[in-house]
C-alpha cells in the first residue's frame, strides 16, 4: 500500500500567525526495526503514550509506561509539543555511554494544567505552562537557592534519563502528559503560540543565560555568533533586539541570505575565509560558540577587544588555545549551560512581551525518526517542534 501524502511540515517564523511556507511530504508507514516492539510497556497499569528508544539505534517508536501520581507540590500537564534537541539524538544514541533504556526524549515541553497538587500556588487547571531541560534539583544549595537550580550542588534532574529522588528514570516530553514539581515548571504568556515557547525552553535559555549574564543586553555593543541552528538564530535574534551589532560566522555559505535577509543580521562571514576574519580583529565584545565542531580559537579570541568575552555553549572535542590569547587584551574563556528557573521565566516574558518567536518546523510525532535523521545532516531551519497534541494517539 503506498502511504498517504500528507502535510508534514508548517514552519512558522517571525509572525506566528502566518504560516511563511508549507512543505508537503510522504509520511512514509514507519515501522520499527523489531517489529515485536511496535507497542511495548513497563509492567502494571500504564497511564502515559510516549515514544522511547531501546537501544542504541536510537530508533522510536510507541510505548506505554507510567507517570508518577500527583503529589501536594506537583503539576499534571497535558503536552501539546516538544521541541527537538540535539540533546535528543545524543541520549538516544547512547552517545556518552550512560543512556537508561527504554528512553523517552525531549526537554523543550510545553502544554496545558490538567491538574494541580493542593499546594501549587502559581498554576490553575488551563494555564499554559512549559517545563525544560531539568525536572528537580537539591533546593537547598546555594545555587538553588539563588533560583540557579541548573548549577544545583548535587546535581541538578534531568527531563529525560535523570534518576529522580524516588530512584524512577525521568522520561521526557515524546509523550503524552508528564507531572512535575512546581518549582520547574513555567508559565506561558498566554499571548504566545505554545509551539513557538517549546525551544525557547533549552535553545533559547541556552543562549540567553550567558548573554545577560556578560551585559550583552546593552545597545550599541558587538556579538559574534559562531553557528547559526537552533541556538545560533535565537542569539541573533536576542542581540538584534537588544540593539547590538551582530555578525555571523558560519563555514557555509548558503547561509549568507537567510543570516542577514532573514535573521536582519549585520554582518556574515565565512569563517574559513583568513581575509575576511583578519578584517575583524578587536571588534567585538562578545562572541557566542553554538557549534559543536572544533573552531581555531586563537583566531576567534583575536576578534575580541580588550576584556571581551568567547563563550561556550556547544561541545567542541577540545579548547585548545595560547595563553597569550587571553593575556593580550584580559580576554576570557566561558562557559554556559541552559538557565535557573528565574532566567528561564524572565527569558519567556521577554520573548512575548517584544514578539521574538523562533523560526520552526511542526512535525507529527510519526515523524521523530526523520527529524532526528535531519537533525543530523543539519537539514532543518532551525527547530523541529512536535505535535503531540494532534499526533500522539
Amino acid at each position: 500500500m503506498v502511504a498517504p501524502r500528507l502535510p508534514i511540515v508548517e514552519v512558522l517564523g517571525s509572525n506566528p500567525g502566518n504560516s511563511k511556507k508549507r512543505v508537503f511530504g510522504q509520511i512514509a508507514g514507519i515501522r520499527p526495526r523489531n517489529p515485536e516492539l511496535a507497542m511495548t510497556s513497563d509492567a502494571g497499569n500504564e497511564n502515559c503514550l510516549g515514544w522511547a528508544a531501546r537501544d542504541p539505534s536510537g530508533f522510536l517508536s510507541p510505548y506505554k509506561f507510567n507517570r508518577r501520581d500527583v503529589g501536594v507540590d506537583d503539576i499534571s500537564i497535558t503536552i501539546t509539543h516538544c521541541g527537538v534537541c540535539y540533546a535528543d539524538v545524543a541520549w538516544t544514541r547512547n552517545v556518552q555511554g550512560h543512556s537508561k533504556y527504554p528512553l523517552v526524549p525531549g526537554h523543550e515541553i510545553v502544554g496545558i494544567v490538567k491538574c494541580v497538587g493542593s499546594n501549587v500556588q502559581r498554576f490553575k487547571t488551563g494555564d499554559h505552562i512549559g517545563v525544560g531541560t531539568y525536572v528537580n534539583s537539591c533546593r537547598e544549595c546555594e545555587y538553588c537557592d539563588d533560583g540557579l537550580e541548573v548549577q544545583c550542588s548535587k546535581g541538578a534532574v534531568f527531563t529525560f534519563d535523570g534518576i529522580d529522588t524516588d530512584g524512577t528514570v525521568t522520561k521526557g516530553g515524546y509523550s503524552s502528559h508528564i507531572v512535575v514539581h512546581e518549582r520547574y515548571c513555567y508559565k506561558i504568556p498566554e499571548n504566545y503560540p505554545l509551539s513557538s515557547a517549546a525551544p525557547l525552553l533549552c535553545a533559547g535559555i541556552t543562549v540567553w543565560t550567558p548573554m545577560m549574564g556578560h551585559k550583552m543586553n546593552q545597545p550599541g555593543k558587538s556579538l559574534g555568533v559562531i553557528g547559526l541552528g537552533g541556538l545560533g538564530h535565537m542569539a541573533v535574534k536576542f542581540g538584534k533586539s537588544f540593539g547590538l551589532k551582530v555578525t555571523v560566522f558560519s563555514t557555509s555559505l548558503s547561509k549568507k541570505d537567510e543570516a542577514l535577509n532573514l535573521l536582519k543580521a549585520d554582518n556574515f562571514i565565512i569563517s574559513s575565509n583568513n581575509e575576511e576574519m583578519k578584517a575583524m580583529e578587536k571588534s567585538l565584545d562578545f562572541i557566542i560558540n553554538t557549534a559543536s565542531g572544533d573552531i581555531p580559537f586563537d583566531q576567534y579570541l583575536s576578534l575580541l577587544k580588550s576584556g571581551g568575552v568567547l563563550s561556550l555553549v556547544g561541545f567542541p572535542s577540545e579548547v585548545k588555545f595560547h595563553p597569550a590569547s587571553l593575556n593580550r587584551g584580559m580576554k576570557s574563556i566561558s562557559g554556559s549551560l541552559t538557565g535557573g528557573t528565574k532566567q528561564t521565566q524572565e527569558m519567556l516574558d521577554y520573548c512575548a512581551n517584544h514578539e521574538i518567536y523562533p523560526d520552526i518546523e511542526i512535525v507529527p510525532i510519526q515523524y521523530a525518526n526523520e527529524a532526528l535523521e535531519r537533525l543530523i545532516k543539519k537539514d532543518v531551519k532551525y527547530r523541529f517542534v512536535i505535535d503531540i497534541a494532534n499526533s500522539l494517539k
